[in-house]
């Protein structure tokens, strides 16, 4: 077999149905949507969550109290195992040195650093937070953590 022989397997590529081109077509005039009504007008059908006029199920449902997910600080994830890979023996890791090695977008409240992994090099991470096991392993391997106040 050579590339010029390559094709598609029998049935895996399939003509679009091109609705509303004339009679003859077997798809014009209604374009396959049948005679009037709601669902063959232009924007037909109903928008998601529409129960026929029951009141739906969002509104039926009572909503009470405060809620902190709008408010709460999400930290950007990295873990030990990544860091270990990317950086090298006496580096600093913050939020640029992170944004350059590509762990990080640096769009979110902060980073924390998690000990998912093996750290072998001795960095200095400067970084909003670092879970427990993160930091004992980065102790372990003679690095150090400064965590800004």
């Amino acid at each position: 077999m050579e590339l010029h022989d390559l094709r598609p397997a029998e049935g895996a590529r399939k003509k679009r149905k091109r609705l509303g081109r004339g009679s003859a077509s077997g798809q014009g005039t209604t374009a396959g949507k049948g005679t009037k009504g709601q669902k063959a007008r232009s924007g037909g059908g109903t928008r998601p969550g529409f129960e026929g006029g029951q009141m739906p199920l969002t509104r039926r449902l009572p909503k009470r109290g405060f809620n902190n997910a709008r408010f709460a600080t999400v930290y950007e994830i990295v873990n030990l195992e990544d860091i270990n890979n990317r950086f090298n023996d006496g580096e600093e890791v913050n939020v640029l040195t992170l944004k350059e090695k590509g762990l990080v977008r640096g769009n979110k409240d902060g980073i924390k650093v998690l000990g998912d992994g093996e750290l072998s090099k001795k960095l200095k991470f400067d970084v909003e937070k670092v879970s427990a096991a993160a930091a004992e392993k980065i102790k372990a391997a003679g690095g150090e953590v400064v965590t800004p106040e």
